[in-house]
């Protein structure tokens, strides 16, 4: 179990946990002091946004030579450590909602945590893990300042807003999570 220990500190586990933490119940409190309706997507979405941009920072460990020369097979880890990352984020919104009393679908949970963590690979991939969360902080930015609408283009745009079962946001969530979970399992954290 020690070797499990040294690997969450390594990719900041704890400190990612504390923030999700603290900012699960921020959101939820000023949901309720807002008055939010239930069933409202946005306070689960940005929990969920929260949460994977706290753990894109443990995407990366402390020495990029070390992960690329270790004579382990490194791709299976990284790809349960953004499994593991979006179940872990995908958790504390249940929790969080018992306490609140404010409900989201576990459909939209699911949906969103998969196509977050799928970002947040795709910037771990790309920019190195100290920008990963910009792609999902961004994108949820779009959705938030696009109007509702039924086109194709703007249901991809705001996939996380979108109710759950809707075939656009769906698609593009497996999509992310897909590429993502992919793209960063096989090549690593760009330095």
């Amino acid at each position: 179990m020690r070797w499990l220990t040294l690997y969450a500190r390594s990719r900041r586990v704890p400190a990612a946990l504390a923030v999700v933490a603290v900012g699960a119940v921020a959101v939820w409190t000023l949901a309720r002091l807002g008055g939010g309706l239930p069933g409202d997507p946005l306070p689960s979405t940005l929990v969920l946004a929260a949460g994977a941009t706290a753990f894109s920072a443990g995407l990366a460990g402390q020495d990029h030579a070390l992960d690329r020369t270790a004579a382990i097979r490194w791709w299976p880890r990284r790809a349960a450590h953004v499994l593991l990352c979006g179940v872990v984020v995908g958790a504390v919104v249940p929790a969080v909602q018992v306490v609140s009393g404010q409900p989201a679908a576990p459909a939209l949970v699911v949906r969103n945590i998969a196509g977050l963590m799928g970002l947040v690979a795709v910037g771990a991939a790309c920019w190195g893990a100290q920008f990963a969360w910009v792609l999902p902080f961004v994108w949820l930015s779009f959705a938030f300042v696009l109007p509702p609408a039924t086109d194709p283009a703007t249901q991809v745009l705001t996939w996380m807003l979108l109710p759950p079962g809707t075939a656009a946001g769906t698609w593009t969530a497996l999509t992310l999570a897909a590429v993502g979970t992919t793209a960063y399992a096989t090549t690593g954290p760009r330095r």
